[in-house]
């Protein structure tokens, strides 16, 4: 719980708030994702999604959460810590989503302290990593604002938009003594 949103896992019950804001933000979120199924808005993709985020959150190896603005209750946007591997490692990746009437007002970072809340002190990592697209300069200034420091470039890191795309990538150790936690 933050000052002005809170995260919780995704229900049934969120299907339609949250088919009708990809739907909405369609256009501005294609550029950043991955090429979208056929059926990526239907009940019955909503629902394998939520059965593989219950397995993996079983098996200690993702934790994905809906972003919602607390005065209203109103689906925003979502993050997830992802690709947890522990043993050395210690450290999980994150990737986020906000939709588009939501965007450049500061939700995106406060949820980012509040995943890095539950990464380093519940899950108890050791180091959080994210990447964004060279050009996604919004994404870029929410990991900069949230502590993270740029590591480097992975060149075709991703398939985004159906193509295979470099990435600027981040991370940020429990040792940074980040404010937010």
């Amino acid at each position: 719980m933050g000052a002005r949103v809170y995260l919780r896992t995704p229900r049934r019950r969120d299907w339609r708030q949250w088919a009708e804001l990809r739907a909405l933000s369609r256009d501005f979120l294609v550029p950043w994702e991955p090429v979208w199924a056929q059926d990526a808005l239907t009940r019955g993709a909503y629902r394998r999604r939520l059965q593989r985020y219950a397995e993996e959150w079983e098996r200690d190896e993702g934790y994905a959460f809906f972003l919602f603005r607390k005065d209203d209750d109103q689906l925003i946007g979502g993050i997830t810590l992802g690709n947890v591997r522990r043993g050395v490692a210690q450290t999980g990746s994150f990737g986020y989503w906000m939709g588009v009437p939501y965007a450049g007002q500061g939700f995106m970072t406060e949820a980012v302290a509040l995943a890095l809340r539950f990464g380093f002190g519940t899950l108890g990592l050791h180091r959080i990593e994210a990447a964004c697209l060279l050009h996604n300069d919004p994404s870029r200034r929410v990991l900069e604002k949230s502590g993270f420091q740029q590591e480097g470039i992975a060149r075709g890191y991703l398939k985004i938009n159906g193509r295979w795309q470099d990435h600027l990538l981040f991370a940020l150790l429990r040792s940074d003594g980040v404010d937010a936690l």
